[in-house]
């Protein structure tokens, strides 16, 4: 790991005045979600309201797939940099260092974004797939066959506890052509922050809202996550190697007309743990088109956004600095609308 001067060290700290108020353990505040539950679809439906977070147990993903995946990442990240350098800077997809996003956002972190939907893979994909061992494009596969699987499940319960006559109103954006991607990170411990006597703390991710419909997110045994209640308080999510986290994201809360909440959250390093983490993003077709979906809307009820393609967000988006409220572009309140 490269080590950072005092100065360099600054880029990476958050400022006091992002500092979470409440860092202790709420395990118990998080809806946890059996798949399993006859309940499960009016449980996911609350959380997304309410939290717009949950955690998925008996989600029926095998963990010998999932370790193997881990390992299998843990091995490209000890790699000599020289080695993993070649396969960056990211396009987005691809190998990245430190570097987040095209607009100066930076991260204690280093990462693999891999696109490898049949349809859309992309050549920087390819060839890391094709670079390392065999056994690593395997782990990908299963993991992303499982991940695809999972979703869907999760987001046909969404549409049956919306009422939704179409049981496939959201999963069936996860078709050939869907621009979902898995993303691993690595979070190198920080040892130097321990002599620094900082009050700060490190930022491995800064604070975002992920675009995609939703996104499930599977860590180590390690802390970090944190996310962003309704009253702007930040809150630590105690770690749990054994089950999954869903986010909801931009594209979900556009297309329940926000009854659904895209949750911020961001990512603190520990300073004497490694964190990895594996997330698949669920995206649509670069051509789908965005909108709340209008069985799911009164007759007197108007939609709080115009319509844009995922292609056209995904563009906005990529303009703008991680932290950015990029959906404030296309509510219809919006002085550019």
């Amino acid at each position: 790991m490269v080590v950072l001067s005092h100065s360099s060290l600054s880029q990476f700290l958050l400022p006091n005045s992002c500092m979470p108020t409440n860092t202790s353990s709420f395990l118990n505040e998080i809806p946890e979600i059996d798949l399993s539950d006859p309940q499960a679809k009016t449980l996911i439906v609350k959380a997304s309201q309410d939290l717009g977070f949950f955690k998925l147990v008996n989600h029926g993903v095998p963990f010998d797939l999932i370790s193997n995946l881990e390992t299998q990442a843990l091995n490209f990240f000890a790699l000599p940099q020289p080695h993993k350098d070649r396969l960056g800077p990211p396009d987005p997809f691809g190998y990245g260092n430190n570097k987040i996003g095209p607009n100066g956002d930076v991260g204690w972190i280093q990462y693999l974004l891999l696109n490898i939907n049949p349809e859309v893979v992309s050549p920087k994909s390819l060839s890391i797939l094709q670079e390392n061992p065999e056994t690593f494009r395997r782990a990908v596969e299963e993991y992303i066959s499982a991940m695809k699987n999972m979703s869907c499940k999760v987001l046909e319960l969404m549409a049956e506890g919306l009422g939704l006559e179409q049981r496939n109103a959201f999963s069936k954006l996860l078709k050939d052509e869907s621009d979902c991607y898995l993303r691993l990170n690595y979070y190198p411990p920080c040892e130097e922050l321990e002599g620094m006597k900082i009050e700060g703390k490190l930022i491995g991710f800064g604070e975002h809202t992920d675009p995609q419909i939703i996104s499930v997110l599977r860590s180590n045994a390690t802390s970090g996550l944190q996310i962003c209640m309704k009253d702007g308080t930040w809150v630590s999510v105690p770690p749990d190697n054994t089950s999954y986290f869903v986010n909801i994201g931009d594209s979900l809360q556009v297309m329940t007309n926000e009854r659904f909440r895209s949750v911020k959250h961001r990512v603190v390093p520990d300073t004497s743990k490694s964190r990895l983490s594996m997330i698949y993003f669920v995206g649509p077709a670069l051509n789908e088109k965005i909108r709340p979906l209008p069985s799911l809307m009164s007759n007197q009820e108007e939609s709080l956004y115009k319509e844009f393609t995922w292609y056209e967000y995904k563009n906005a988006g990529s303009k703008t600095r991680l932290s950015h409220d990029r959906l404030a572009l296309f509510h219809k309140s919006s002085p550019s609308c």
